[in-house]
């Protein structure tokens, strides 16, 4: 059956009413918006109803909006969380654990798929490197929690997916290209440092403004809608020059809370309901794909690399980034286990389905597989680690947890 734009609206629609629908029964279970999402998306291509190109330009479009959104409010989310202390803690995960996270899982990966070369195995790395506690809500919202934790969690969550960007676009480049791949890294940079220079000046230039708009200025009602207009400008005006759209989208979304610090809280509840729907469709086009692209031919290899990628690389790579270091042993091991594959990889993964790269396909269906596993396992867990803490904790006075601490 041909599925054109009244068909796309319908199932669109549907889709955001079911979701909608069974939020509150999802809500605290394994049974979340993603997780929804994902199989509605499985089903009705297994049952022949959807059909989705990756290559498709409307899908692309869609990836790219996605990620676009998500940078954003990544970086807005960031700045205001580096107001509430240091960032001791989060740097060691994202200098040394991230890469390390990457590295081992590369490694791993070229040890079980021999058909990976190393910058296609160091790419799935990359797009398994961002962590998503959002996944897991019940962890960075419980008041259990220490505020330390919480604060290094969302922190590290906001700052990797920017911080993984460049490495996922840097191995997209060399996987593609291997013949001339130098030139391919060099513009890659400039394009980076470029764009992130055209964030930066127009979210600082536009966030000063704020204060200065004609008449009673910027009302409550289109601070959300100035803050996204900045965000998908910074991103446009850097790709039709000559800079990276979503570097300049991440770093305008930071630039933007520096200069004017009541934008992610005016931002947050307009961010919640475009993000929620952006990603509701995303999960929908993901679990699409993930049954029309297949599964690999060797469900062993894809376990090991599944289990490792949980199990050991970035609780080993966390662990020992958190040496020597004032955290208490049941929080780093706590830290070391919740590192969630959530948005950001299954983002990056479609930008990968839809690239170039020789073996995209299977590193798609592997970080695929992945992201699907961390999302079941991590969010069977969540509730009950954050009920771990409940039960080793005294609840603590209001305002008490929320002091500024070393994160």
């Amino acid at each position: 059956m041909e599925v054109g734009f009244p068909e796309i609206v319908l199932t669109i629609g549907l889709l955001l009413i079911v979701v909608a629908g069974l939020s509150g029964l999802a809500h605290g279970t394994v049974l979340s918006v993603s997780v929804i999402s994902v199989a509605a998306g499985m089903i009705l291509d297994a049952a022949g109803v959807v059909d989705i190109n990756p290559r498709d330009p409307g899908v692309i479009t869609l990836i790219e909006l996605a990620l676009v959104f998500t940078l954003f409010s990544d970086g807005l989310v960031v700045e205001r969380e580096l107001l509430i202390g240091h960032i001791g803690h989060t740097s060691r995960a994202l200098a040394i654990a991230m890469p390390a996270t990457m590295g081992l899982i590369a490694v791993v990966a070229k040890l079980l798929f021999s058909e990976l070369s190393w910058p296609e195995a160091l790419l799935l790395g990359a797009v398994l490197g961002a962590t998503d506690p959002v996944i897991t809500s019940a962890v960075v919202t419980a008041r259990a929690i220490p505020a330390k934790l919480r604060h290094v969690l969302n922190l590290e969550s906001g700052l990797n997916d920017g911080l993984a960007l460049p490495f996922v676009l840097f191995f997209i480049v060399i996987a593609a290209n291997e013949a001339g791949a130098g030139t391919e890294a060099a513009t890659l940079v400039a394009e980076a440092v470029v764009g992130a220079l055209i964030g930066f000046v127009l979210a600082t230039i536009a966030g000063r403004a704020i204060h200065d708009m004609p008449g009673i200025g910027l009302t409550p009602k289109y601070e959300g809608i100035y803050a996204l207009g900045i965000g998908l400008a910074a991103f446009g005006l850097a790709e039709v020059t000559f800079g990276n759209g979503l570097v300049a989208t991440f770093v305008a979304g930071i630039a933007l809370a520096v200069a004017d610090r009541d934008t992610p809280d005016a931002f947050q509840e307009f961010s919640e309901s475009v993000g929620a729907l952006l990603q509701t469709v995303t999960f929908f086009v993901f679990g699409s794909l993930v049954i029309s692209i297949g599964f690999p031919s060797t469900p062993v290899a894809v376990a090991a690399l599944i289990i490792f990628t949980l199990v050991i690389a970035r609780p080993v790579a966390i662990l020992g980034a958190m040496i020597g270091t004032d955290m208490p042993r049941n929080q780093r091991y706590f830290l070391a286990w919740f590192g969630p594959k959530g948005v950001a990889s299954m983002l990056f993964a479609l930008f990968v389905l839809k690239s170039e790269v020789p073996q995209g396909n299977l590193i798609f269906q592997l970080a695929a597989l992945v992201i699907l596993a961390s999302i079941v396992v991590h969010g069977l867990t969540d509730t009950l680690g954050a009920r771990w803490f409940e039960r080793q904790l005294e609840p603590t006075k209001d305002g008490e947890d929320d002091e500024a601490v070393d994160v």
